[in-house]
């Protein structure tokens, strides 16, 4: 077993519409390097998708233990540690079966995700061109659908969402900020489960309250992390989409002229989004061999999702959007035992959300130059500041 020859400085490029040049180099002569993260601790950076799938399933590479002390970390947290673990906490606690209920797609659900995307377009196309598509559309679709989802009323997506943009924060040291953010929202959570919530995953809750040990600040910490989980991936993951779009008209056209084929296109889009911008990150419990390196107990693995998800050995012209590529066994929802358990959900609803666009919206094009666009620094996902269309 060999270590890496130097340190490189990672994350790489926020930029979230090229694929960082580091990937296809490391992928080729360093699957396993070594990486300095951005608090200045060292790690290892799995960039093939063989290397990344391994370290995802192996249970010996642990997410739950990123929290701990004194393990080295990609940035500071700011979240309580023991939420870091979330989808182990579910199942550990019993609360598995309400969870997978609330997160499925039923047909009233996807009626309500049709409803809230063309009520927002309508607006948009009221206001006439050019418009804003990050917080004109995605994020308050995005954002009311996981309300609708865990159980919260409607209107506070735009004030949790303002919690997220501090939550997301990635940041050498910890800031106080992030303690008395998490905390404001955490309560109005736990007031809400409080005032007898009759659906989504609250509502689910608010039956077990009591029972089994479950109290309500456990409960608001699922309930709080679900939400935020899934408004930031899904928001984040149509921004690429639609970005996407924009700058290939042709794949524009192909999709108005075969809907049918919208399923497909989200999967291929999926597989190349960039919007995960940091890795993710797992902790090894014991020495394991990882490719030509021997990862030791307690060292950080961090898995470059864009690397895998472009690894030419499992597909073909990689750097080519297909619209009818298949078999995509990409790496967007993670894998192993924290699989995003919202897979299904998040499919349908960008499908939603896109097909909505292209209907209402078929001259859509940028307002701007793609060079021109701003991506956020010191966030967990890579997006545009804004995104100015016209049509």
């Amino acid at each position: 077993m060999t270590l890496s020859r130097t340190e490189i400085d990672f994350p790489f490029s926020r930029r979230g519409d090229l694929v960082p040049r580091e990937c296809a180099h490391l992928r080729e002569h360093e699957p396993v390097a070594r990486v300095r993260t951005m608090t200045g601790d060292p790690a290892w950076l799995v960039s093939s998708y063989a290397l990344c799938k391994q370290v995802l399933e192996d249970e010996r590479f642990s997410l739950k233990e990123t929290a701990a002390a004194g393990v080295p970390r990609q940035y500071a947290l700011t979240i309580p540690p023991e939420v870091v673990n979330n989808m182990g906490n579910i199942n550990s606690s019993g609360l598995r079966t309400a969870v997978m209920k609330a997160l499925r797609a039923s047909p009233e659900a996807i009626a309500r995700m049709r409803e809230r995307a063309h009520a927002l377009l309508d607006d948009l196309l009221r206001e006439g061109p050019p418009v804003e598509l990050h917080h004109g559309f995605t994020e308050p679709y995005s954002a009311t659908v996981l309300c609708d989802i865990v159980g919260l009323p409607a209107q506070d997506w735009r004030r949790l969402m303002t919690g997220i943009d501090i939550a997301f924060v990635t940041s050498p040291v910890p800031f106080e900020g992030s303690a008395v953010n998490w905390h404001k929202d955490h309560r109005h959570i736990v007031e809400v489960l409080r005032s007898g919530p009759a659906s989504g995953l609250l509502g689910r809750f608010a039956a077990l309250r009591g029972t089994a040990e479950l109290t309500d600040d456990m409960l608001a910490t699922v309930a709080m992390s679900m939400f935020g989980a899934g408004a930031v991936s899904t928001s984040a993951f149509l921004l690429h989409a639609i970005l996407l779009l924009l700058q290939r008209p042709e794949l524009v056209e192909e999709l108005r002229a075969s809907p049918d084929r919208m399923d497909r296109a989200v999967e291929e889009m999926l597989r190349w989004t960039l919007s995960i911008g940091d890795g993710l990150p797992r902790v090894a419990t014991e020495d394991v061999p990882l490719g030509d390196v021997l990862v030791r107990r307690g060292e950080l693995v961090l898995v470059l999702v864009e690397g895998a998800n472009h690894d030419p050995a499992v597909f073909s012209d990689p750097d080519r959007i297909d619209l009818d590529r298949a078999p995509t066994p990409h790496l967007a929802f993670g894998g192993g035992r924290h699989f995003c358990p919202a897979s299904s959900l998040g499919r349908v609803h960008a499908k939603v959300a896109l097909s909505a666009l292209l209907e209402r919206l078929p001259r859509l094009r940028l307002a701007v130059p793609v060079e021109t666009l701003v991506w956020r620094t010191w966030f967990i996902k890579r997006v545009p500041e804004r995104l100015p269309v016209i049509w």
